[in-house]
């Protein structure tokens, strides 16, 4: 029994129905277009246009002599069709721009040649710029690695480098790179977090050069079946989102606070220590651990404490 074309189509779909669908890429790749200096064309353009001239001129000469002018204007149609082709021949290059040329609707060469170029006639051009060009991402809202949601933007520096594919590999190259590049930035900053990574973890607020080669790397990739390249990616914006911007602040606060009790702290332990350490070496007075732990907890109390400490004098004992 044949199969149909409804359990062919059935067959083919993977688990979650869809029917598996493969991209159609133009395989078409830059090459150089036949071409000369222009002058020659423009020289033949200046000859055929006095050939032309001079023809039709005979002609109307013969026929007022009554002589056969078919030969003359023979020449001059001759002529007119030399010029035609040779003026659809002629172009201008500027700097930083290129030639894309089609001939009946294929692809023929691409002109990088600056100047006044003579290429094949009859051809459609396609000005194609390979300036460098930039452009800044709309202010995304992603939820980083740890699933806070944060605004972030990016600027991406690109240019063609193969003409043939930006042309008839994509609709349109320009909205093609802009909607890549935001693509990548959403996958680039769902997988760091925005801050307080583990050891070695790279952030988005900490890692920014990391993360910006990351970036040109991933639009790289996503571009070139457009014949684009990536030239750098910077983050032009990052912040937490307004939602949860407050709460956040809070928390860096806090962090902060911390590290700057840990650090007083700190010192104030190596300050108690060399203390202790330099009456015990000079003999200045003997205590025991009880009258050391009552010191200790003192010379802290004045160290660590935020507020001015009022002094008590104790005139009495230790020891009941």
């Amino acid at each position: 029994m044949e199969m149909s074309a409804v359990d062919s189509v059935r067959d083919s779909m993977d688990e979650s129905g869809v029917a598996p669908r493969t991209p159609v890429q133009v395989k078409i790749a830059e090459r150089p277009a036949w071409g000369v200096n222009g002058l020659w064309a423009v020289l033949v353009v200046v000859i055929t246009t006095m050939t032309t001239i001079a023809g039709f001129g005979l002609a109307a000469q013969a026929d007022e002599a009554g002589a056969n002018p078919a030969a003359f204007v023979g020449l001059g149609v001759l002529s007119v069709l030399v010029l035609s082709l040779a003026v659809t021949a002629i172009r201008v290059v500027s700097p930083g721009e290129t030639v894309v040329l089609r001939l009946f609707g294929r692809y023929v060469g691409t002109v990088r040649e600056t100047g006044l170029r003579a290429t094949l006639p009859l051809v459609l051009p396609k000005r194609v710029s390979v300036r460098v060009r930039n452009f800044e991402t709309n202010e995304l809202k992603v939820n980083d690695a740890d699933g806070n949601p944060v605004n972030i933007a990016a600027i991406i520096v690109w240019q063609v480098t193969d003409t043939a594919k930006a042309v008839f590999a994509v609709e349109n190259y320009d909205g093609f790179v802009r909607v890549q590049a935001e693509s990548a930035l959403r996958h680039v900053a769902s997988t760091h977090p925005y801050d307080n990574a583990a050891t070695g973890e790279e952030t988005l607020r900490g890692s920014t050069d990391a993360v910006a080669a990351e970036l040109a790397a991933e639009v790289g990739a996503r571009i070139a079946i457009a014949g684009l390249e990536v030239v750098e990616a910077r983050i032009s914006s990052l912040a937490y989102a307004p939602e949860i911007a407050h709460a956040m602040l809070q928390r860096q606060q806090a962090a902060a606070v911390i590290a700057a009790r840990e650090k007083i702290v700190e010192g104030a332990v190596s300050m108690v220590r060399s203390a202790l350490q330099q009456l015990e070496d000079e003999h200045v007075v003997d205590m025991d651990e009880e009258r050391k732990a009552a010191m200790v907890s003192n010379l802290l109390v004045v160290l660590c404490g935020s507020a001015q400490v009022a002094p008590v004098v104790n005139t009495g004992s230790l020891y009941t």
